[in-house]
């Protein structure tokens, strides 16, 4: 049976990026500059490109990390805000993929469900079903998954009791169903991470008529200026990329040094933490209740609060945050383990997001099934004992495009070393030297423990421990060796 000339033929390439978001876009932008040389292209399971920042649409959707470090070093954030809302980082995101010509080698609605290397033909078949159910199978000599650590299908769903009997909505942020109407209504909020911290003023700008974030625990959050004073000067007196690199620089060592601060003197950080609040705050409020963590910061991730706009929001009577338990669902809202009941016509269940690696696909290696809990993350990119095989994974303190980019500027360093020496395959081998295993994410958030059992582990010893930290990555990334005795090349 010929093929329908309409019909994508199957892809043969030499590398094969999976994920048409911020990691994969970076990695396209990265090989068409520094190997151009190479033939490549890009897989993407929706019917769109933006990842991340086009999949959620909830009100107020934004970075949560500056714009500066969140945006490639190659192509300057130009925005006039540092924590950005959703549109404006998609646009940028698809101006960068049409300026660097990944837009034209992108192809849509090719979800990946199965990888398979050969190391008799030193290539991987890569099966991928269209939207309408026809099945290609591309082959290339390397992959790169840049498909991020969540499921994009569906979030973490808890089954509250009584949910059925509530007579008002039940929504999940990742899928925020469209022309939602907020106006006029009771809001409940469960949660307390990043999500709810963005939603909560957003859902009283919209005209809500109450809304109540309910935690069962309480996170740390800071506020933030959502403009950068350092880069309105430097735009006005130096050219666009060395303002990009100036701000860049200073973000991220400002980032750091505050990390570092929190993470070695929690209880001074801690201190620090609580005053910035009661200063942005009504007299009286019980921040320690509400705004005060069992755990030290960064054992779980400080929420941004651009210009402390969910703070305003508690001190100006739009919403207010109630930290408690929940008993079940009633149809006039939520029962709360103290019996007290809040009032809904609206509940949005911040409940979290479920990790994935890969977008589920099914991974072999010569004909045996590959258990990618069971291997170790090599310098925080590949996979023990699987060739060729790259993955995108952020840092958990700072923007994910920083460690996605040094992975990206190391995956093309790699492969024009195999090609000066005439080899083909890279496979690291874990050799236990690295210690004792530890979580890939050491965070100890919630949907960080429920999804932990599904990812790699890393170790306690370079080059199988995920450092947090880019200064100390970009040493290693950019001028490590690349021979280093457990990198197998051939």
């Amino acid at each position: 049976m010929s093929r329908d000339p309409m019909r994508p033929p199957p892809l043969d390439v030499d590398v094969l990026v999976v994920g048409a978001g911020l990691s994969g876009i970076d990695m396209a932008c990265r090989l068409a500059t520094e190997r151009p040389e190479l033939t490549w292209a890009v897989l993407e399971a929706r019917s769109a490109t933006g990842g991340t920042w086009d999949l959620f649409r909830y009100p107020g959707i934004r970075s949560d990390s500056d714009m500066y470090t969140l945006g490639f070093p190659f192509r300057p954030w130009r925005g006039r805000t540092s924590i950005a809302p959703a549109s404006e980082i998609l646009q940028y995101l698809r101006d960068t993929a049409d300026e660097y010509g990944v837009t034209g080698r992108t192809h849509l609605g090719q979800r990946v469900t199965r990888l398979e290397w050969s190391s008799a033909e030193e290539r991987w078949t890569v099966t991928a079903r269209r939207d309408d159910g026809e099945v290609l199978e591309h082959t290339a000599r390397f992959v790169h998954l840049a498909t991020g650590y969540y499921s994009y299908e569906a979030g973490h769903v808890v089954d509250f009791p009584g949910r059925a009997s509530f007579a008002g909505d039940v929504v999940h942020p990742q899928h925020w169903p469209e022309g939602t109407s907020v106006a006029g209504r009771r809001v409940v909020l469960i949660g307390s991470g990043a999500t709810a911290v963005t939603l909560v003023p957003a859902l009283v700008d919209a005209g809500a008529a109450s809304v109540t974030m309910l935690q069962r625990s309480p996170s740390y959050v800071a506020a933030l200026a959502n403009t950068d004073r350092v880069a309105d000067v430097a735009r006005r007196v130096l050219p666009p990329r060395a303002a990009h690199h100036l701000v860049r620089g200073k973000n991220v060592a400002l980032a750091t040094a505050t990390y570092q601060f929190l993470r070695r003197w929690p209880d001074a950080g801690r201190r620090v933490l609580r005053r910035r609040l009661l200063e942005r705050l009504p007299e009286g409020y019980d921040v320690d209740t509400h705004f005060n963590p069992a755990y030290d910061p960064w054992d779980q991730r400080v929420c941004l609060a651009p210009d402390g706009d969910l703070l305003d929001a508690i001190a100006g009577g739009g919403a207010e945050v109630v930290t408690a338990t929940i008993d079940r669902f009633v149809p006039e809202g939520v029962r709360l383990g103290d019996g007290r009941v809040l009032p809904a016509d609206l509940v949005v269940t911040a409940t979290g997001l479920r990790l994935e690696i890969g977008g589920g696909a099914a991974l072999a290696v010569d004909g045996h099934a590959v258990s990618v809990p069971a291997h170790h993350v090599y310098k925080g990119c590949m996979l023990s004992g699987v060739p060729n095989l790259f993955l995108s994974v952020g840092y958990t303190n700072a923007s994910w495009t920083l460690r996605a980019d040094l992975t990206a500027r190391w995956v093309c360093h790699l492969l024009g070393h195999l090609d000066r020496r005439g080899l083909g395959v890279a496979t690291p081998r874990w050799d236990g030297t690295g210690g004792a295993d530890r979580p890939l994410l050491d965070l100890t958030s919630g949907y960080v423990r429920r999804g932990a059992h599904l990812l790699p582990h890393q170790a306690e010893r370079r080059p199988w421990r995920v450092v947090q930290s880019y200064l100390y990555d970009v040493a290693v990334t950019r001028f490590g060796r690349l021979e280093d005795g457990v990198l197998e090349l051939r």
